[in-house]
């Protein structure tokens, strides 16, 4: 990355349509406040989780963050860490998940969501819980010309 950038550059393939699984996958978890699910401290929330990753010299990886929509009030972040975090609130997922690539303006995720539990129903798939990852900063999104969101759910 250089100064300009904040967000790596997403690559969708990887995501798009993928079962995959995660055995004690490491993350650091944070809290936003949100209003209606829209989120009031995010900014400040990832650069104290970022802080404490630079603190340790630790690596996050793909950039991989997933927001996890817990009510209208409230979305806990994990931010994806190679190594536990002293002082933050480390925490592992593991299981069997499934994610697909949406691209466009944030208000599409209803239409995203709907289309999500459709084409997981027609693989069979039961999604027993959500993850949004919004891919780049809101800057980021506009510099590289794309706002991918993935949507991941355990199965």
């Amino acid at each position: 990355m250089n100064s300009d950038e904040c967000c790596p550059k997403f690559d969708p393939a990887p995501w798009n349509d993928h079962v995959f699984e995660w055995q004690d996958k490491k993350f650091i978890r944070g809290k936003v406040f949100t209003f209606f699910n829209i989120p009031i401290n995010f900014g400040s929330t990832m650069k104290k989780l970022v802080s404490k990753i630079e603190i340790e010299k630790g690596e996050f990886p793909d950039g991989l963050c997933l927001s996890d929509h817990t009510s209208k009030w409230n979305m806990d972040v994990y931010l994806a860490v190679d190594k536990e975090m002293p002082g933050a609130e480390n925490t592992t997922i593991s299981g069997k998940f499934f994610s697909k690539v949406y691209e466009g303006p944030y208000s599409a995720t209803g239409k995203w969501c709907q289309d999500f539990e459709a084409h997981a129903k027609r693989l069979d798939l039961e999604i027993k819980k959500w993850y949004m990852w919004y891919t780049t900063c809101p800057k980021c999104a506009k510099k590289y010309g794309k706002n991918y969101v993935v949507i991941i759910g355990q199965v």
